[in-house]
């Protein structure tokens, strides 16, 4: 399912504002057997805890998982959806301070993430960077899969 995002576009002001405050919740994502093969293919791991169904179930998990970098892969389309700050000519990911895999995703799950801006460092021109506090839930489950705490950089156009 391809969507394409419509953001609510901010001002530097307003994006202020939001520093310690909820930015948003993804869409739902479905974590199919298809998307973790893929992800095996394109990453040559093929732990059999994630595309060999039948040794899955003999495992506490009961069946196939998704990659813990799938999970944390997704918050590249999930961000997509998250309000974004205007006259920027590109963002980059800057990295993470900390990333924790705190659940399996099984195969079949749904999942999405919640973002929380923590921080918006403007000390230097022609840039800021974002710090994000991300959790992603699944559809479910008490316990998220992932938190981590994501750095990008947003780069300013001209205006």
């Amino acid at each position: 399912m391809n969507e394409t995002p419509n953001p609510p576009v901010l001002s530097l002001e307003d994006m202020r504002a939001l520093v310690g405050k909820p930015m948003g919740t993804s869409r739902w994502y479905d974590i199919t057997q298809d998307r973790i093969d893929q992800f095996a293919d394109v990453t040559e791991d093929w732990q059999f805890i994630h595309v060999d169904k039948e040794a899955a179930k003999q495992t506490p998990f009961g069946t196939t998982i998704a990659h813990g970098f799938l999970t944390l892969s997704m918050l590249s389309a999930m961000v997509y959806e998250m309000p974004v700050l205007e006259n920027i000519a590109m963002g980059v990911n800057y990295g993470f301070d900390k990333v924790r895999f705190l659940s399996p995703v099984p195969s079949g799950a749904r999942i999405r993430a919640h973002f929380t801006l923590t921080e918006l460092d403007e000390s230097k021109p022609g840039f800021v960077t974002s710090y994000t506090h991300v959790e992603v839930e699944i559809e479910g489950h008490d316990k998220p899969a992932l938190a981590a705490d994501w750095i990008g950089r947003r780069y300013f156009g001209e205006e």
